[in-house]
């Protein structure tokens, strides 16, 4: 009886031992879509009232909790019973990663004078009521957004640990969904309270020199150039991940691109896959507005 305890504690140890080694493994090959995942929600979080924006992404931290915990049991069940299709799921998933990237650059450069970043929410016409439906409408679309990049998550996750037992498999990728929320909220939270700590320090540094006034005002300053690096990083990302994808699920095209080094690779691939799927959605835009 005795022995038959131990051995559970060992079994324990072990499957404990397996899912930390698998899920750096995984951590590591999800660093892409969460700098992405962390760029998109740091720009949809910005633009509030200040008193608004910890509110903001506590609502749209806990669609993101709600939205993990739809995607992780069908991923889960798709890992037993379909896995067959986790590999084409990845790919519509790179499509949508890479064409998502492309227009960012395509708005860029062909559309910028029209890109309204950061728009606020605070308008002295609005009642307090329509200023809220504003805010809940931004919510939603960025729990949206969240869903897509939360499902590319889970999935990039699991494929990391797909030979493993299923075990194996809903502990790492559970961890690394958790992990993926809060780390990314929490960041984002302390981003867009930057401004308002650089405001603090330039107040104390009136009684307490130029050294917290002169920090205080970089601070305030360097928030709307951390958020547009994370966009361009984000955008950077998008296209790598989705090459990536497409680099280990199709063989053929791995040893076509095996003389370049990978992240170029992985890089010309996503860029040439977010034209493609960009051209018809364009030319699809174009015949609506005639």
């Amino acid at each position: 009886m005795a022995s038959g305890f131990f051995a559970l504690f060992d079994d324990i140890a072990v499957l404990m031992d397996d899912m930390a080694t698998m899920s750096k493994v995984a951590t590591k090959k999800t660093a892409g879509i969460l700098g992405d995942d962390l760029a998109v929600t740091a720009e949809q979080a910005s633009g509030y009232a200040s008193s608004r924006e910890l509110p903001v992404i506590w609502a749209i931290m806990k669609g993101s909790f709600i939205n993990k915990l739809i995607i992780l049991p069908v991923a889960f069940l798709l890992s037993a019973f379909a896995p067959w299709a986790i590999a084409p799921i990845l790919m519509a998933g790179g499509v949508y990663l890479a064409y998502e990237g492309m227009e960012k650059i395509y708005e860029y450069f062909f559309h910028r004078h029209t890109d309204v970043t950061h728009e606020k929410l605070i308008d002295h016409t609005l009642s307090k009521a329509e200023i809220l439906e504003r805010e809940s409408e931004k919510v939603n679309s960025a729990i949206r957004t969240d869903f897509i990049l939360s499902v590319e998550i889970v999935i990039i996750a699991l494929s990391a640990v797909s030979q493993e037992s299923l075990a194996v498999q809903i502990g790492v990728v559970s961890l690394v969904a958790l992990l993926a929320t809060v780390g990314v909220y929490g960041l984002v939270a302390l981003l867009v309270r930057m401004d308002d700590f650089g405001y603090k320090l330039v107040v104390m540094g009136e009684e307490r020199g130029a050294f917290f006034k002169k920090t205080g005002n970089l601070l305030i300053k360097a928030l709307p150039k951390v958020i547009k690096a994370l966009g361009i990083v984000g955008t950077v990302a998008m296209l790598l991940v989705a090459g990536g994808i497409f680099m280990h699920n199709l063989h053929g095209l791995h040893a076509l691109l095996h003389g370049i080094p990978t992240i170029l690779g992985e890089l010309l691939t996503g860029t040439v896959v977010g034209i493609l799927a960009l051209l018809p959605m364009q030319a699809y835009g174009r015949m609506r507005r005639r």
